[in-house]
């Protein structure tokens, strides 16, 4: 069981390279970059995986503050469980303090949901997680809708956020990342009332 002096591994999944960078399928990389910039800190090469990560501490000075690694695949996203698998063993990360932020089909545009375990709801990167190390870590999905007409979901998820998306992007990523942060410092319950929508 896992306590409270034990590190957090918060996993923002996506595509590495500039091409991806924009698209609805690399909003868990926004999400780890905006986190990144609230601790201070830059990716670097993480020691013994495929992946970047920034080391720091989330939450207030104090009892809730929290040690975390911050990371990003370096891998494709149907891979991601290799690298995650090799960081939480290097930081000994206990499988609860994983945490996975994705984009998510399921739900409206913006919206979030919480949970704790659960399938991968054919979502590529989940399942290649839950593959290389079981599925009791957290998930922050961030809906992204379904696609429109007839377009092939894969095609949707790697096309850049639409323009009317666009102005509300910034928001709903502070607001994923405030949810980390909540996660973190009050616990699931807490979390999911106050970002679950």
């Amino acid at each position: 069981m896992s306590d409270a002096t034990d590190p957090w591994l918060i996993v923002g999944l996506g595509n590495p390279g500039p091409e991806y960078a924009a698209n609805r399928h690399n909003v868990g990389f926004m999400v780890a970059e905006l986190l990144a910039e609230r601790i201070g800190g830059k990716f670097k090469r993480a020691p013994k995986a495929q992946a970047q990560v920034l080391e720091g501490r989330i939450g207030p000075p104090g009892p809730l503050s929290r040690r975390v690694v911050v990371a990003k695949p370096m891998s494709y996203m149907n891979l991601s469980g290799g690298p995650v698998a090799a960081l939480r063993d290097f930081y000994k990360v206990p499988l609860d303090h994983v945490v996975a932020v994705h984009d998510e089909l399921d739900i409206d545009y913006g919206t979030l949901r919480l949970k704790l375990g659960g399938g991968d709801n054919g979502h590529n990167g989940l399942k290649s997680m839950t593959k290389s190390m079981g599925a009791d870590y957290h998930r922050i999905r961030f809906g992204i809708g379904r696609p429109p007409g007839r377009m092939q979901v894969a095609d949707f998820v790697l096309k850049d956020f639409s323009s009317t998306e666009r102005k509300e992007l910034a928001y709903l990523v502070d607001r994923a990342a405030d949810s980390v942060e909540c996660l973190l410092a009050e616990g699931l319950e807490r979390a999911q009332g106050a970002y679950n929508s």
